[in-house]
């Protein structure tokens, strides 16, 4: 069935990549672990394993198809994230288009009401819609409320709207036929090699591929409250084969569009091996400013960066892009900081692990004139809030720890408790 389906899809390619440039450029791909962080996705516990959570499921499948697609190199590969944490839905677009990227691929787990409902299925853009699949486009977009950004973006559109539909199918029209050639192909590789069950290949309104300026996939990987089928994308074993037929499809989807561009060249030389990049002893974030005010996640300050780490240090605020420990990632990461209009940004070297000799770290978790009140959610979560008043203003710090990496944890245990927009504080009494 599906052989047959592919090979009238494939007919259409010239069509379907007459608009693309032909460039020399590597073909750049998206790849979003779906959920993170604060936000778990799916999840469901059971005796024998425990408890399953769709975000860790899809950060696993997504590392495992980056580092097989990281060893062709005509690919560049760009995540959305890599760790436990939560991207925006408009952080993940924004990151894809700024990227100029060839493609989008984001991994998800589904869900049901009833525990019987099983197998794969990939969405594309599109406004086609039914009772069953509206119930997968409500919780995939349901994270929009998570976020602020994602609010004044997305939730004033209206699917239901007819101006809206018309707005969605003009800017989706000319990937639509490239989505929906790699969702035939990822769906035929979970039939033909994996010999799962496959609900087919939809399109559907999802915010995370509405914005996307490239043909872009959503695929359900197996429903996480299926007794046996969450089993299978819990193992191991299920997330490799889940992952290669992952691949296979994004090289197949390649080879076709390199055919359809001409960016085919049978006489190429391999590239020459390239020395094994060996890690710098110290990590190092990338300055982006320092201020006396305060910004939260997703402010547009950040010009649209994510993986932003806020510290208070001597009473002002610096506010740092992302981590790493290879000299040419951070050179990467001081040209796309500089990229979105910080200019003076530059590399700022942490000691892993490195305890402080004076001082310790603590986090402060409001700010604010008025104090708070005994039934807020912060002085309900947490015992042993200190709290200082300083020109008129209220300060409220929690925790004591002596490593940047124990203060990024502990911060990242209060997001997961609800306690957001807090900032790393370094004191040096």
């Amino acid at each position: 069935m599906y052989q047959s389906k592919f090979k009238i899809i494939l007919a259409f390619l010239l069509v379907v990549f007459s608009s693309f440039a032909f460039s020399q450029k590597k073909f750049t791909i998206v790849l979003d672990a779906g959920h993170g962080g604060s936000d778990h996705g799916a999840y469901r516990s059971y005796e024998d394993i425990g408890r399953i959570a769709e975000k860790d499921v899809t950060l696993a499948i997504t590392l495992k198809i980056g580092a097989k697609l990281e060893k062709n190199k005509d690919f560049k590969i760009i995540y959305t994230r890599k760790i436990d944490e939560f991207p925006s839905l408009s952080d993940r677009t924004n990151l894809a288009n700024r990227s100029k990227a060839d493609l989008f691929v984001s991994i998800h787990c589904n869900s049901a009401a009833r525990n019987t409902a099983y197998g794969t299925e990939t969405f594309v853009q599109g406004p086609n819609q039914n009772g069953e699949n509206l119930e997968v486009a409500k919780r995939e977009n349901d994270v929009i409320y998570l976020d602020e950004k994602d609010k004044q973006i997305f939730g004033s559109y209206n699917q239901s709207s007819p101006e809206s539909l018309i707005a969605l199918k003009l800017q989706q029209s000319k990937y639509l036929e490239a989505s929906s050639l790699l969702g035939g192909l990822v769906e035929g590789n979970f039939v033909n090699r994996d010999k799962r069950f496959s609900r087919g290949v939809f399109q559907k309104n999802l915010h995370v591929l509405r914005m996307n300026a490239m043909p872009s996939v959503l695929i359900e990987t197996g429903f996480i409250n299926h007794p046996e089928e969450s089993h299978y994308l819990a193992s191991d074993k299920g997330q490799e084969e889940i992952a290669e037929s992952i691949y296979l499809a994004i090289v197949d989807y390649k080879k076709a569009y390199d055919r359809k561009t001409g960016n085919v060249s049978s006489n190429k030389k391999p590239e020459p091996e390239k020395p094994v990049e060996v890690p710098l002893k110290n990590d190092f974030r990338i300055l982006l400013m320092t201020t006396s005010i305060k910004y939260n996640e997703g402010d547009p300050a950040f010009h649209g960066l994510n993986y932003i780490l806020s510290m208070k240090e001597g009473g002002v605020y610096k506010y740092y892009y992302s981590v790493t420990n290879m000299a040419s990632i951070k050179d990467q990461n001081i040209k796309t900081a500089k990229d979105a209009g910080f200019k003076n940004a530059y590399a700022v070297g942490f000691m892993p692990n490195q305890k402080l000799n004076t001082g310790y770290y603590n986090i402060e978790v409001y700010v604010g004139k008025d104090k708070l009140s005994a039934n807020s959610h912060i002085l309900q979560t947490l015992k042993d809030v200190e709290r200082n008043k300083m020109n008129g203003v209220f300060y409220y710090t929690y925790g004591k720890v002596y490593s940047l990496e124990d203060a990024v944890k502990l911060q990242a245990d209060l997001e997961a408790k609800g306690i957001k927009n807090t900032i790393i504080q370094k004191m040096y009494k």
